[in-house]
């Protein structure tokens, strides 16, 4: 699920370049440009375009990199002018999932300590629900793993590039799903979908995802396609937005709480396998996991 996976399928997600270079520059004014995340904004401040920006680690989900999020989605709370967001990745990906060598980091803990770690990571990212504007997904090239449950659980509306990769590859690599996955998909996608993307790790392409309703829609320029998205939104009356806005979630965060604890404590039971171990391992070296269940 995870970045060293699209190291050797390059050629999926050549076409997710960043995309929103293509905006026009003098229109953006930048609010903060921090190395792991930054923000600037769109139609005189009406729209903040969020954009994770490691691309050299096909921008992975990294504690660092969540630190930044949520100091910037606080700051963003207090802009009375935001009417919308727009979340996306630099470079080549959305997001390649989490890090290889903090995974391996959570093998040699303890559940006790996994369990919390856990916890305050998932929060790091789905701190994007707590931004009171609607929030479009522009799922720029892969998402997977924890960059896929952050597309899920963190944008309300989502587009992808017509060449983009997405899925849920925890399983593949000895892991419970976390982040909300197990919470979000089943909603938005329903159960039946959701065990199976969750269940076999499989990937799925634009075509397929809007046809599951994973993505609203697929676009050859996700970037102009969801700047259209969110200046739709700004044509509709504030409050009216808001308070829709706050009650499609107030129902998507019924058991959120109970979800991810539930997460986190099936995760820090998987740290300790000798199968969580070789799934990574495997992916580092490039090879195909032996899992025995232990």
């Amino acid at each position: 699920c995870l970045i060293h996976f699209y190291k050797r399928n390059m050629a999926l997600v050549k076409a997710g370049r960043n995309l929103f270079r293509r905006l026009p520059k003098s229109k953006l004014q930048e609010r903060n440009n921090s190395s792991l995340v930054t923000t600037s904004f769109q139609d005189e401040g009406q729209i903040a375009l969020i954009t994770l920006n490691n691309p050299g680690k096909l921008n992975a989900l990294t504690e660092p990199m969540g630190d930044e999020l949520t100091e910037q989605v606080h700051q963003l709370k207090t802009n009375k002018d935001l009417r919308a967001a727009i979340l996306t990745g630099a470079g080549k990906a959305f997001s390649a999932g989490g890090d290889l060598d903090w995974l391996l980091a959570r093998h040699r803990d303890t559940p006790e300590n996994n369990f919390e770690i856990m916890l305050k990571f998932y929060n790091r990212f789905l701190v994007m629900r707590e931004l009171p504007v609607p929030i479009i997904g522009a799922i720029n090239g892969p998402a997977i793993g924890a960059g896929f449950c952050l597309a899920l659980g963190g944008t309300d509306i989502r587009v992808a590039h017509t060449k983009a990769k997405m899925g849920l590859t925890f399983t593949k690599l000895g892991l419970h799903p976390g982040m909300a996955a197990t919470h979000f998909l089943p909603q938005i996608a329903g159960p039946q979908v959701a065990a199976d993307l969750l269940l076999t790790g499989r990937l799925v392409g634009s075509e397929e995802a809007v046809r599951l309703g994973l993505v609203a829609q697929a676009s050859d320029s996700c970037a102009d396609t969801s700047l259209q998205i969110a200046r739709d939104i700004c044509k509709s009356a504030p409050v009216s937005v808001s308070t829709l806005l706050k009650t499609l979630r107030n129902k998507q965060n019924i058991n959120l709480d109970q979800s991810l604890r539930r997460e986190s404590e099936a995760q820090a039971e998987c740290y300790p396998t000798n199968d969580l171990k070789e799934g990574v391992t495997a992916l580092q070296e490039k090879r195909k996991p032996i899992f025995k269940g232990d």
